[in-house]
């Protein structure tokens, strides 16, 4: 099982949102996996009885959740998705990765925004940045295979507006979190900026990578002065194996008491994350388990599953 699952925040649309990227990545997979019980639901919650409530989505081996919900959030920039284009991923030569990359970018691209044109640059012979029609940002890149491997698709953070300059401080406190609780990590690359560049200093990050167990991230901090930063229109979900792990790393993440909610969890910089045990979509099958949920904060795995005892 993945032990990070990126999760989108969509607003009542996921089963549409699904079919968008499966259609966008060849090897893509989306579909239904859970939906809202008809009874235990909050106010706002009651227009979605026996709707779907979350989407599972597959990309090039990466599972990602859509969450299908109200207007309350959405995504934004300051999590984004990074696409190495590498043709040893693809088994091709460079013009056939190049290809396959701008035939993505076209889709994405499509009815979305571009952030940083599609073209060559110091660090890539081709790269851009597209906000999609569904408000998901995707970094895409033609990648050196000369380079140290990397997956198809890793998880972005961008500290900006109120998380500015905070990278590499994040980065490390969640290696020493995960190691603490016995996750295999460690810090890649991490290249600080040369020169102050907009709201980033000589010490800010400019690109840094970095891994959590089996699974790459990338951080970097924002040299552009932004007006939003992160939200739980994306967010973390951590599969937690027993309560031990759940209690560790609510304990170290935790950061705005105010966030926390059924599982959920904002941590110094602002990043969303689920904690959740591993077994969470056995346990929600269960009657009563939904409603039992709904007033935790920190879930607690015996007393989810009392709910299906009686």
């Amino acid at each position: 099982m993945q032990k990070i699952v990126p999760n989108i925040w969509c607003n009542g649309n996921a089963e549409e949102v699904g079919e968008f990227y499966a259609s966008v990545f060849p090897t893509a997979h989306a579909e239904v996996e859970s939906h809202y019980p008809h009874e235990g639901l909050l106010d706002f919650q009651q227009p979605l009885a026996g709707q779907p409530l979350t989407v599972g989505l597959t990309i090039a081996g990466t599972r990602l959740v859509l969450i299908n919900a109200g207007d309350e959030f959405s995504p934004n920039p300051s999590v984004s998705f990074m696409l190495n284009f590498d043709p040893l991923l693809f088994d091709a030569d460079e013009p056939a990765a190049r290809a396959r990359l701008d035939e993505v970018w076209e889709a994405l691209s499509e009815q979305g925004s571009v952030m940083m044109p599609l073209q060559e640059y110091p660090f890539s012979k081709r790269y851009g940045w597209v906000q999609d029609r569904h408000g998901v940002s995707w970094q895409l890149m033609l990648t050196d295979p000369a380079g140290d491997p990397r997956p198809f698709l890793l998880p972005a953070l961008m500290f900006c507006g109120t998380a500015q300059n905070m990278a590499t401080q994040a980065v490390d406190h969640y290696l020493d979190v995960f190691r603490e609780a016995g996750t295999d990590t460690e810090l890649g690359m991490r290249v600080t900026y040369p020169a102050p560049q907009g709201p980033a200093t000589t010490d800010s990050v400019m690109f840094s990578d970095f891994r959590l167990g089996d699974q790459w991230f990338t951080a970097m901090d924002s040299g552009v002065e932004q007006d939003f930063s992160f939200t739980c229109g994306m967010s973390l979900e951590v599969n937690c194996a027993d309560q031990a792990e759940i209690d560790l790393l609510w304990g170290r993440l935790s950061a705005v008491p105010e966030a926390e909610q059924c599982g959920w969890l904002a941590d110094f910089a602002g990043l969303s994350w689920q904690i959740v045990p591993a077994r969470m979509a056995e346990i929600m099958q269960t009657p009563g388990a939904f409603e039992r949920m709904m007033p935790m904060k920190k879930l607690v795995i015996a007393e989810l599953e009392g709910a299906s005892a009686g």
